[in-house]
């Protein structure tokens, strides 16, 4: 049984908190719509922080500065992409869609957006794409569930089994009761949370050390006794590798939980405010993640009585840093915002993992008529069902928070991302176009490693590439969309330009 000090009281009140918004969301909460995108009336500021809350999971805090302490600098080129595929993706995609899936059916889900964009009259389509989200997602879910247990772990000593069951609860309660206003809501709070997190302990840890020159000395000769220079950002890479990192920056595109946000913007004019915030906060934070790697390095090689849990797991150096460094209490907040960074994405992940089951297949094959109780009731159990399979997933206490987060963040970027794109400015993009590249895109992610066992390319690369075009390809071979298709892609596009 864990005591409560300090810490663990701050962050169990942290916890009650986000349950209280899940409740207080809950009278809001009327139909699906609600339940699914909020009713499409989120403002810039709350669109802004909650889809950047929602895009960095655990992986902000724990597999980015985990990945920097590690390999150092170089990996930062990870955060590089990531900062230009967002900028690109709220600049390209966001406005477009957010009128395309109003003028397209209302749509509340991105399968549905597909297939009422394309005119898909056999909702194989729809039954794909969900698919693909169900698959994708479950595996990104577990890495949420994998994040949340390792702080469980750590901060209340029990066994990663248990701190399994601990961390995912904390998040499936207020995702089940509120929906997406509660998700939205508590992913401003958490994102506020993060920025100070990853802001503070980097300046704290350069003071403890004695300054930026003194902190710099410490890392060279932390390199210098395992042959390695963490401050190179080219260092044991070659451009193949560096592209690899990169290229994170793509996986935006075809994100179920990021797109949502767009969806859900209460008008066009309300998003260049949006990027803007999210912008800003998603730099300061990426710079505080890889720098809490980089002057962690420093920090443990100067106090080896504390290194064996990172040494042990580099993906633990916030939380031990946190600890160490700061007052209880503070430690409490900062040790929360990890649990934020998981919260936001995972939260969100269930509940497209629930719209999936609930908007495409449920009420689109079996129950056309469900009323809107049923339906929000349902999905609430589906966020129930997506969670016990996410934590079964992360059974395995060897799983790391990285690898599960790389390999969903390309299943999504390659089988959505350029159809998404594609879909938004080209109209001849038809059926055929769009399911083609999809199952493209998906194929080359699951079988990459069995395509080219040797090569250190990240499956995003190809994946998204041969998607691309693919959709292209297949659309100009195979008949041109209905004129009222086009129609309808003509109208959204102008009712857009109109609203700039």
């Amino acid at each position: 049984m864990f005591s409560l000090d300090p810490t663990t009281t701050t962050f169990l009140i942290y916890i009650f908190g986000m349950v209280l918004i899940g409740l207080i969301a809950y009278r809001f909460t009327h139909n699906l719509s609600d339940y699914i995108l909020g009713g499409r009336r989120l403002g810039s500021f709350v669109t802004g922080l909650s889809a950047g809350a929602s895009d960095m999971s655990g992986w902000l805090l724990m597999g980015l500065p985990g990945a920097v302490y590690s390999a150092g600098l170089v990996e930062g080129w990870i955060a590089i992409g990531l900062t230009i595929g967002a900028y690109l993706n709220w600049l390209l995609v966001a406005g477009r869609l957010r009128v395309q899936t109003e003028y397209n059916a209302n749509a509340l889900t991105l399968p549905d957006y597909f297939h009422h964009r394309f005119g898909d009259k056999t909702k194989l389509l729809k039954i794909v794409s969900a698919t693909i989200i169900l698959f994708f997602f479950t595996i990104y879910c577990a890495s949420g569930v994998v994040a949340g247990a390792r702080l469980f772990e750590n901060l209340f000593n029990v066994s990663y089994s248990t701190a399994l069951w601990y961390g995912a609860l904390a998040t499936i309660a207020y995702t089940f009761i509120g929906g997406f206003l509660a998700v939205s809501w508590t992913d401003t709070i958490q994102a506020t949370l993060m920025l100070f997190a990853l802001f503070i302990t980097p300046i704290f840890v350069l003071l403890h050390l004695g300054g930026v020159e003194q902190t710099h000395n410490v890392i060279m000769q932390a390199g210098t006794a395992v042959s390695k220079d963490f401050t190179d950002i080219f260092a044991g890479t070659t451009f193949v590798g560096l592209i690899s990192l990169c290229a994170w920056g793509l996986g935006y595109f075809g994100q179920p939980h990021i797109l949502a946000r767009f969806m859900a913007a209460d008008s066009v004019k309300s998003i260049p405010n949006a990027r803007r915030i999210s912008m800003v906060w998603m730099i300061i934070c990426l710079f505080g993640a890889v720098g809490i790697g980089f002057f962690g390095q420093a920090y443990f090689f100067a106090n080896p009585e504390y290194a064996t849990t990172v040494t042990q797991n580099h993906e633990q150096v916030f939380i031990e840093l946190s600890r160490i460094l700061f007052n209880p209490w503070i430690a409490g907040i900062l040790l929360s915002a990890i649990l934020a960074a998981v919260m936001s994405t995972l939260s969100c992940q269930l509940l497209i993992c629930s719209s999936a089951i609930t908007e495409d297949f449920y009420k689109g094959f079996i129950r056309p008529n469900a009323s809107q109780k049923e339906l929000v009731w349902l999905g609430r159990l589906m966020v129930l069902i997506i969670s016990i399979l996410a934590i079964a997933l992360a059974q395995d206490p060897n799983s790391k928070v990285l690898g599960l987060v790389s390999y969903a963040w390309a299943g999504f970027g390659c089988a959505f991302g350029p159809v998404v794109i594609l879909s938004l400015f080209w109209k001849r993009l038809n059926t055929q176009g769009a399911m083609a590249g999809m199952l493209t895109g998906t194929f080359i992610v699951i079988f990459w490693k069995d395509i080219a066992p040797n090569s250190n390319i990240y499956e995003m690369i190809p994946g998204f590439i041969l998607a691309f075009s693919t959709s292209i390809l297949v659309s100009l071979i195979t008949p041109a969309p209905k004129p009222e298709i086009t129609s309808t892609f003509e109208q959204a596009e102008e009712a857009y330009c109109k609203e700039l």
